[in-house]
């Protein structure tokens, strides 16, 4: 196996990371509306993520800092063609952390109500963005033989890449919905696990739906079995929500995303982005790989980086791992 192999499996383990922490806290938000009776409750919803939101962030960071330094023609095609998801992914996210920030600095309940529809807004546009890029990914651009887009700034959106966007966005929530099941008590926790068991026979559709495209178009029996492993595990997490089980429901969920992102990375592989105008234009592994002193020292400060930042950022979810409800808000942040 060689270097450039290493670095697209790392490279999909980070997207990974990605959908997995930044998609519960990303469906949060999503439900901040919808779950929270009042600012208290609504309080308890942001306090669940507060302490990680943003360590969560970090993910797809690495994962763009890497494909831009393990696979610059990677990165240069599929970055430069879906610019405008990108902008507004981009934007999104900005509005997102202020909001998170300003929300509780002026005593006014138009005040929070104004920012907790940013922070809304910028977890419904990320995941639908994000699933874009990484249907497009998968199942191609129109390329020319030096790996430039051909077609308007909208050549990435078909109905296949948005049925991606789609399934992205609808597994969040849910994943949201089940990681407020495991982190609160009380009222909210109820309406929490209610809605996770009604939304994720619904979610899963567009999930199954996309991730039979890929397979269909691209795939080979061993995604296939991630694929299977995938469903298989959605019921999982549907069958041990119902009995309770909050935390065997969470982590079944991230059994799905583990299995989606390995039948889609692995439906690509050896390509990194397909051309649907001509086969012999798409991008490779090894035609869009830096040299191998490049992704030599890459690899040595990842061996000592990574273990530093997974060890830290396990530690803050180790630190805030209890539930938590409307009884531990101050009570002058109640209304």
């Amino acid at each position: 196996m060689t270097l450039a192999t290493v670095w697209f499996a790392v490279i999909a383990f980070f997207w990974l990371g990605y959908l997995f922490l930044e998609g519960f806290d990303f469906g949060v938000g999503m439900l901040l509306p919808v779950l929270a009776k009042d600012n208290t409750e609504r309080r308890v919803m942001v306090n669940t993520i507060g302490p990680v939101w943003d360590g969560n962030e970090v993910w797809v960071i690495v994962a763009g800092g890497a494909m831009f330094a393990a696979f610059p023609g990677w990165y240069a095609s599929l970055f430069s063609a879906a610019y405008l998801p990108l902008l507004l992914v981009l934007l999104a996210l900005i509005g997102r952390g202020v909001a998170f920030e300003y929300r509780g600095k002026v005593d006014s309940e138009r005040w929070r109500r104004n920012w907790d529809r940013v922070i809304m807004a910028g977890s419904w546009v990320p995941p639908l963005g994000v699933g874009l890029i990484l249907a497009t990914t998968v199942l191609g651009l129109p390329l020319d033989a030096d790996g430039n887009r051909v077609g308007s700034a909208f050549a990435a959106v078909r109905w296949d890449t948005l049925l991606g966007a789609v399934a992205i966005a609808a597994f969040s929530i849910t994943h949201g919905a089940a990681f407020l099941t495991l982190k609160t008590s009380g009222d909210l926790r109820e309406r929490a696990h209610s809605l996770a068991l009604k939304l994720l026979p619904a979610a899963m559709v567009p999930m199954v739906a996309f991730l039979a495209v890929v397979q269909w178009r691209e795939g080979t029996l061993w995604t296939l079995l991630a694929f299977g492993i995938s469903a298989v595990a959605a019921v999982v997490a549907w069958l041990r929500l119902r009995a309770d089980r909050d935390g065997q429901a969470f982590a079944a969920l991230g059994v799905v995303i583990a299995g989606a992102a390995v039948t889609m990375f692995g439906a690509l592989f050896p390509n990194v982005l397909p051309s649907t105008l001509d086969a012999a234009n798409t991008l490779t592994i090894a035609g869009t790989a830096s040299s191998p002193y490049t992704l030599t020292v890459m690899t040595w400060v990842a061996a000592f980086g990574a273990p530093a930042v997974l060890i830290y950022q396990g530690w803050t979810y180790w630190v805030f791992r209890k539930r938590i409800g409307t009884q531990h808000i101050p009570a002058v942040h109640a209304p």
